[in-house]
């Protein structure tokens, strides 16, 4: 199923939560939709999910206007951030429910629905606690029962807002990997809201990334991260240092005030040494080095005082065998330039 928004806007009061958005997702695409609080990205959601309805513009499913048709009518399986599961009910029960309350012209038969439960306890992997309350159970798992009840009912889209946002790290980061192989299982349209980088970049093939309700930018994991559109995606994705300066060519002449231009660069795309390579590159003095975990994180002062963060190999920490307070020379290995207006 295709879902196409075309020119969405959305008020509450004063407030522009989406303004003349436009967003295409393929059918059987896992997309995130990625953003800090305020960007609009939930609001977007529950557009789509027939939750909200726009001020203006249209909601499209495999090319047909839904734009006024409630979310029962749009057949969209939701899963929020807090699971909304039925305390009394056992998991068996919550993942029926929505197959149970169907009008009875369309209602499965007793033994359709336990067909249906148990191959959706398989896929989720909690077979053996059917019977269980969602008292019992872990935060993973009780997220799992929520959206084994949103799949229950086959929706003809999947959306989930924030769905691991209640979780710890660790469940967190299991969680998403599971989604992202039940995905490729059953490759329903499924759309994710998080302000989570890493989660959007670890699990959708596309994300979307959002700013005071407008999109910045739509792409693959890949394209986003290493190809940012505008400042604020680079910012957004990860850590990122800010220098004044130009590019000429393949050079970059870092911190020249009067450029008008911004030289962005990854932590990980700067590289230290003991001499200038004849490209680019600045004096810097060591002030902290956090050798724990894969990689080796470096800060430094440079030469002008700001600070910079540098990223690099266990291996290549070792070869260079640095100390603190030593100067060194940083040499950006790749930049992005952008005017200087707000990130």
């Amino acid at each position: 199923m295709s879902i196409e928004a075309k020119n969405i806007s959305k008020r509450f009061g004063q407030f522009v939560a989406l303004d003349n958005v436009d967003l295409e997702i393929p059918s059987g695409e896992l997309v995130a939709l990625l953003g800090p609080s305020g960007s609009g990205k939930t609001t977007l959601l529950r557009v789509i999910a027939g939750l909200e309805f726009a001020d203006s513009g249209t909601v499209r499913f495999d090319g047909r206007d839904i734009s006024d048709r409630t979310a029962r009518e749009r057949r969209v399986g939701f899963v929020f951030q807090h699971y909304a599961l039925f305390r009394h009910m056992t998991v068996f029960e919550n993942i029926a429910f929505g197959l149970k309350v169907r009008p009875r012209d369309t209602r499965p038969s007793k033994k359709q629905i336990q067909e249906k439960v148990h191959e959706l306890l398989k896929l989720i992997q909690l077979e053996t606690l059917a019977q269980r309350y969602p008292s019992q159970l872990s935060g993973g798992q009780r997220q799992r029962v929520a959206l084994a009840r949103a799949l229950a009912v086959e929706p003809s889209v999947l959306l989930l807002d924030e769905p691991f946002g209640a979780l710890d790290a660790k469940v967190r980061l299991e969680l998403r990997r599971w989604l992202r192989q039940l995905h490729d299982e059953i490759h329903i349209t499924s759309v994710f809201v998080t302000h989570d980088q890493e989660e959007a970049l670890e699990v959708a093939d596309r994300v979307v990334v959002m700013n005071q309700g407008r999109i910045e930018q739509v792409g693959s994991p890949e394209e986003v991260y290493n190809h940012p559109a505008t400042p604020f995606v680079y910012n957004f994705l990860g850590n990122v240092n800010l220098f004044h300066g130009r590019l000429e060519g393949d050079k970059a002449y870092i911190h020249e005030q009067k450029t008008g231009e911004v030289v962005y660069v990854r932590p990980h795309l700067l590289d230290i040494g003991r001499q200038p390579n004849g490209g680019s590159h600045f004096r810097a003095r060591i002030k902290h080095i956090n050798a724990a975990g894969p990689l080796v994180k470096v800060e430094a002062i440079a030469e002008w005082g700001d600070p910079v963060h540098i990223e690099m190999s266990q291996e290549k920490f070792s070869d260079l065998q640095l100390s603190k307070n030593e100067s060194v020379f940083v040499i950006p290995k790749d930049v992005k330039v952008f005017s200087n207006h707000k990130a």
